[in-house]
């Protein structure tokens, strides 16, 4: 079974906050387009909420009051503070097919956000300001379709590649190493990772990490109590250390307080 990271930490306590929905694209956008998240929240008179959401290996195209932009693969956790009511909804793209509307290599995109307006032009300002003041996610979405379905690129043979090795990984939990993708893919180091950094815009090493570290969340997450030890060993580490090290290098925490703090939080 393929492996989407989600990666929303903190998951008992989120559900608490905001209402997360997920909204099919128009068909001629599903080839990129894996879903529209919608996230809605009414916090008037309640404290105000920091979001965190581990990294992932898609582009999210959000239109949001705070955060709109065309937001490529990071390496850190992003969190958003969500207070008084509103709404942002979100474009996932499948990992290696945003290249061809954003006519340019990914790697171009590291470590920024650019403007909606820079990739799908002028109409995304006002498509912007009709999205973020619909009634009903149904319509949010319907004016996304509007926006990103108005000229729709044909997927490169490389987006292809790169998807396809990038669902090798999510596909095979027991994926740990390079050289383990590119025998599966029949594909070099090298060229796996000129790919990756062309239609990814991270490593192959870094996608492989993502997934596992996902992995990790979810499962500590689903049960506070399980052995470090043991999961480290699941998921290819060669030792706890390096589990703990790499956890807490991403989630900012390491996984014993994790558990801990998942332990206390309502369950849903």
């Amino acid at each position: 079974m393929e492996r989407i990271p989600q990666g929303v930490l903190d998951a008992g306590i989120a559900a608490t906050r905001f209402e997360l929905t997920r909204h099919e694209p128009m068909e001629a956008l599903r080839p990129f387009v894996q879903y529209y998240w919608v996230v809605r929240w009414d916090l008037r008179g309640r404290p105000a909420h920091l979001q965190r959401v581990l990294p992932n290996l898609s582009v999210h195209v959000s239109f949001s009051r705070a955060a709109s932009g065309v937001w490529a693969p990071s390496r850190e956790v992003f969190s958003h503070l969500l207070e008084d009511r509103d709404q942002v909804l979100g474009a996932r793209f499948r990992p290696g097919c945003f290249r061809s509307f954003a006519r340019r290599p990914m790697s171009e995109f590291s470590g920024r956000v650019v403007s909606l307006a820079e990739v799908f032009g002028p109409q995304a300002r006002e498509t912007e300001d009709e999205l973020l003041a619909a009634a009903e996610p149904a319509e949010m979405a319907r004016l996304a379709d509007e926006l990103l379905g108005k000229d729709v690129p044909a997927l490169s043979a490389a987006e292809e590649q790169a998807r396809d090795a990038v669902r090798v990984v999510a596909s095979d939990p027991g994926m740990t190493r390079v050289a383990a993708l590119a025998e599966a893919t029949g594909l070099s180091a090298r060229t796996l990772q000129r790919l990756f950094a062309t239609c990814v815009g991270v490593s192959p090493k870094w996608a492989i990490r993502v997934h596992r570290l996902d992995d990790a969340a979810r499962r500590i997450a689903d049960d506070p109590g399980l052995n470090h030890a043991d999961l480290a060993h699941e998921l290819g580490y060669s030792d706890q250390a390096h589990f703990v090290r790499d956890f807490t290098t991403v989630v900012g925490t390491p996984p014993a307080r994790y558990a801990r703090a998942q332990a206390a939080e309502p369950r849903t």
